[in-house]
């Protein structure tokens, strides 16, 4: 981590929401989710935000060998967005304790709110980390 990596780091990030990204295409395997409305999906509204965090805070890490994994998530999803529409992420990271980061982040569609809330990510050692996978795999397969 870099001397760099403090609270008030800000960062915007725009994504058009396409078909791919709707509940309908979030698990296809679920004839439940398949007849949902074609919406931006929770899970994916997720991984956007997680996607915003990660590059506001990439230049202050010693990437790749440094990255983070999401820990916690407390947003709401308040608005549903079409497929076609513009959203907006607006994520600052407002805590560092250690290794671990605390970010506020919004959605907006350009219409509507869409997200508010907070995401926990913890700085780790890639190579390690993936190590430690790996050995969990093993243990899981003997």
């Amino acid at each position: 981590m870099k001397p760099s990596l403090q609270p008030g780091l800000k960062y915007v990030h725009r994504f058009v929401v396409p078909a791919g990204k709707t509940v309908p295409a979030l698990y296809p395997e679920s004839e439940e989710f398949v007849a949902m409305p074609e919406v931006f999906a929770t899970g994916y509204l997720v991984g956007f935000l997680e996607w915003a965090c990660v590059l506001a805070i990439k230049p202050h890490l010693d990437w790749p060998a440094e990255q983070t994994v999401g820990t916690h998530i407390n947003v709401s999803h308040s608005a549903a967005t079409p497929p076609g529409l513009e959203v907006t992420a607006t994520v600052e990271l407002i805590e560092v304790d250690g290794k671990r980061l605390v970010f506020a982040v919004q959605a907006h569609d350009g219409v509507d709110t869409v997200s508010e809330g907070r995401h926990e990510r913890f700085v780790i050692n890639k190579e390690r980390f993936d190590a430690r996978v790996r050995e969990k795999g093993k243990r899981a397969s003997a």
